[in-house]
């Protein structure tokens, strides 16, 4: 049996508004803001030279469930590329970009398979060997049921099968659990590859057969730190090699700075600019936090007469109009004295945080949102709201643990 070779990509939330970034120039925020769509064109382009068989785009190709005319024309121009290359794409929408949204319609190009709200089946022949996908796309903004059980068990033993599923782990709350499965469930198929979306960071669920997640191809925010991308996969019916290719056009990396015996303000503005230095030299363009490390009394000191705020303005203005931008979008103490007791206090926090669902939320902020006078200064409480919130929240709870 031939040997097939597709890509594997999820969650690309293009035009996402990267809300929460204060102070940056102008030309930083543009090239974060065109991130989504720099790092999908990259998957495009690499498509176009290498030819694979087929693109697989497992959910949320879009930021939004009203999808923003931008990102519909990047994406349909996309897909018209590569029509013009005979590669077939194979696409299923997630909770955010769900069939149940309104938008202004682009019509696709005829090599482009939008699945159904009901698990269907794509069919394609390549080099004489017959491929199975399966699949849905989400038919409302919030699939809480299991779909796993409207999969069919792969019955032709000459054919390649391949689910898509952008859902998560019934024991995974690190997201909202949205189309639940066990990783038993995905096994009983008889799959031999299943691309999995939803959940952002990248990771092998199960190895033979391949269970993945490629994570999303963008980092959003300062919890989806590292390089992003897709998985390159040769697939045949024994065997499977999965290449993961970079594509973030901006890397969110926390940086550590030694400040061992550093007494004066120019050796720690040094040990600044040469982390900062060495992390655009491995990852390009970047929005860093600087987690000052082995702070002892003598450092300490430094902070007395010159805030936090002061010293990140002053590293910041000696990076500005470097390129690759190297953004600091925040300054980190880590004093020798400090115990583990405060982390573990705050990932215990953020542990339950994370946990709340919408209601709880609304509950917790019933008494700003039912307020006479300040309703209608807040925007509605939705779930990328809530995001927003829990983010801003994780910050503040570890500025007071430090400052304790």
């Amino acid at each position: 049996m031939s040997a097939i070779r597709f890509f594997h990509m999820a969650d690309l939330h293009l035009d996402s508004p990267f809300k929460g970034l204060f102070g940056l120039p102008d030309n930083n925020l543009k090239k974060i803001r065109a991130s989504t769509f720099e790092a999908f064109d990259k998957i495009i382009h690499k498509a176009i030279e290498e030819r694979p068989d087929f693109l697989l785009i497992v959910g949320d190709i879009y930021d939004g469930e009203n999808r923003s005319l931008q990102a519909q024309r990047r994406f349909q121009a996309a897909m018209e590329m590569l029509f013009e290359h005979n590669i077939p794409v194979i696409v299923s929408y997630g909770n955010h970009d769900h069939l149940h949204g309104s938008w202004t319609r682009f019509a696709l190009p005829s090599n482009v398979y939008e699945l159904p709200a009901d698990t269907s089946v794509v069919q394609l022949k390549i080099r004489g060997q017959q491929v199975n996908i399966y699949g849905f796309s989400y038919g409302q903004r919030h699939v809480k049921e299991a779909m796993i059980d409207r999969y069919p068990v792969a019955q032709d033993q000459h054919a390649i099968h391949i689910g898509m599923l952008h859902g998560s782990e019934a024991s995974d709350t690190t997201h909202a659990v949205y189309a639940p499965f066990k990783k038993e469930q995905l096994l009983e198929k008889r799959y031999h590859y299943w691309a999995l979306g939803h959940i952002h960071k990248r990771q092998l669920l199960h190895k033979e057969p391949p269970i993945v997640y490629s994570g999303n191809i963008q980092s959003r925010h300062r919890n989806e730190q590292g390089v992003k991308g897709f998985y390159d996969v040769t697939l045949s019916q024994t065997s499977a090699q999965l290449t993961f290719v970079p594509t973030s056009a901006v890397v969110y990396n926390i940086v550590e700075v030694d400040c061992t015996n550093v007494q004066h303000a120019n050796e720690l503005l040094q040990k600044c600019e040469e982390a900062i230095a060495t992390n655009r030299m491995e990852y390009g363009a970047s929005v860093m936090e600087l987690h000052l490390k082995n702070i002892d009394e003598e450092t300490e000191a430094l902070f007395e007469h010159a805030s936090v705020e002061e010293w990140l303005e002053t590293i910041r203005e000696s990076e500005d109009g470097v390129e690759p931008m190297g953004w600091v979008q925040k300054l980190i103490l880590h004093k020798k004295s400090a115990s583990n007791e405060s982390t573990a206090m705050t990932e215990s926090v953020i542990s339950v945080m994370e946990q709340w669902d919408i209601s709880e939320w609304k509950d917790i902020l019933k008494d700003l949102y039912q307020h006479a006078g300040g309703a209608r200064f807040v925007e509605p409480l939705t779930e990328r709201e809530i995001e927003h919130l829990k983010l801003d929240a994780q910050e503040l709870l570890v500025d007071e643990i430090q400052r304790a």
